[in-house]
């Protein structure tokens, strides 16, 4: 009786103990996303280097492609790595990055230093904190998903005010010195404390959108789902416009609305509060929904804003703070669909693995919208092909959504007759766990497009 006492009273410590890898997951995450923050660096860049437009994006734009490209490796291949180890070792190398660009001596140099090495160290590190909280909390997934995801999307709320004053005081190669030497501190530290839960530290709480293990698959089985392509498709989508319209953020407050670089300098900080907030709350509207509505939800609020854009005009303020606002928060949002969708839908012990697939779609999506709205500003010379492209874009990733993601089961079988399968199984006398085991596996696939329960369990009409 006492050691039953003494388990649950530990219970109770671990449980509210966890919430200690939200925390320090928020910080790491707020530290790897000073990625954002290149904007800060790009015209003392341009001048350090005497480079132009294109030059100057080229660390950035490499450190998105290696950070979505080691995001799949580390899945695949390190998967078998303790928490800990996979943090310090990219944020090691995030350190190494920051600190060889300090030294770099020309534009080729930075980029294999910020863009590979640094990008390299973010996907390494990005995906253990999100694994890590979905085992601690496997009732409420979705929120500490996006809770820890809230830090890299506030970054440059805090990063970038820093990264600035830096380099007004010491220049931008110190600049890059120093915040190497911060991270290689502070970082290392903060991932100590990781680790996944012992089976019996975590509750046996059951809620909407808690998974049971029984949805576990592999990267394998996941990508032969049908919801699979409609989570990839639309994850391309919805980073493509995203990231796009983070990049242009500047140019059109200058050039389309006419306001001082100061004036948009500040409303991107405040965009970065709607960017940060997004990913609780679409992590929350997947857990408690589906994926499905979340992504019809956004596409609908991403149409709005272009709609809005469209509109606008030379002193039209309050539409550009709308409608940035709304494009912003929807990139936070996309960043908290794609890895709660993949967690509920494929499980948790594959998970660092199959996110690492889905996380590919990133590194497209930013190739595709950096390229494309280049592209139709250097044809037409007008924004407003920008948000035609936007809008087109969500029409189309609306028709994804509703083509892949269908109702999972067979037509001669729904979640009703499921349930009674499950209750006529366990009524029955003799061996049951062999083919109740095998309908749980079953259904599990079937819910993630993955064949119907009608496929092995065949009822008769």
């Amino acid at each position: 009786m006492q050691m039953q006492q003494k388990m649950r009273v530990e219970k109770q410590v671990m449980s509210k103990a966890r919430w200690l890898y939200v925390i320090l997951g928020l910080v790491i995450m707020m530290a790897l996303g000073t990625v954002y923050s290149w904007s800060v660096f790009r015209l003392p860049v341009e001048v350090l280097y005497d480079v132009g437009t294109a030059q100057s994006g080229l660390p950035y734009m490499t450190a998105l492609l290696f950070y979505s490209l080691f995001m799949f490796l580390t899945g695949r291949f390190f998967k078998d790595w303790s928490p800990r180890k996979t943090i310090l070792t990219g944020t090691l190398l995030v350190s190494v990055g920051w600190i060889l660009s300090a030294f770099a001596p020309n534009i080729q140099t930075l980029t294999i230093a910020y863009g590979v090495i640094s990008g390299a160290g973010v996907g390494i590190a990005y995906g253990a904190p999100l694994t890590v909280v979905t085992r601690w909390f496997p009732e409420k997934k979705g929120i500490v998903i996006g809770l820890v995801l809230l830090g890299f999307g506030l970054s440059p709320l805090l990063t970038a005010p820093i990264a600035r004053a830096l380099v007004e005081q010491y220049g931008v190669t110190q600049t890059f010195l120093i915040l190497g030497v911060v991270f290689g501190v502070l970082l290392p530290v903060l991932a100590m404390p990781f680790k996944y839960p012992e089976a019996d530290c975590v509750g046996d709480e059951k809620v909407l959108g808690a998974e049971s293990k029984e949805n576990d698959m592999d990267s394998a089985e996941m990508v032969r789902s049908a919801n699979f392509k409609g989570l990839y498709f639309n994850f391309i989508i919805g980073t493509m416009i995203g990231l796009m319209m983070i990049g242009l953020t500047s140019n059109i407050g200058i050039e389309l609305i006419g306001m001082a670089q100061k004036d948009v300098v500040l409303f991107i900080s405040l965009f970065a509060v709607f960017n940060g907030i997004g990913r609780p709350v679409f992590g929350w509207l997947t857990d408690r929904l589906s994926a499905k509505k979340a992504m019809l939800f956004s596409y609908a609020q991403i149409i709005l804003a272009a709609s809005l854009m469209l509109l606008a005009k030379n002193g039209s303020i309050v539409l550009f703070f709308i409608a940035f606002s709304i494009f912003w928060f929807n990139v936070g949002g996309w960043l908290a669909i794609a890895p709660t969708a993949t967690n509920n839908m494929y499980g948790p012990k594959h998970y660092s693995e199959n996110y690492g697939v889905v996380f590919t779609a990133y590194g497209i999506g930013a190739v595709l919208g950096v390229g494309s709205s280049g592209l139709l500003l250097d044809t037409f010379q007008n924004f407003d092909y920008i948000f035609y492209l936007v809008i087109v874009s969500c029409l189309i990733g609306y028709l994804l959504t509703l083509l892949f993601f269908k109702a999972k089961l067979g037509n001669k079988t729904n979640l009703t007759t499921v349930s009674s399968l499950f209750d006529s199984a366990s009524r029955n006398n003799g061996d049951r766990s062999a083919p109740l085991d095998e309908l749980r596996e079953t259904n599990s696939k079937a819910e993630a497009g993955i064949g119907t329960v009608n496929d092995r369990f065949p009822i008769e009409t």
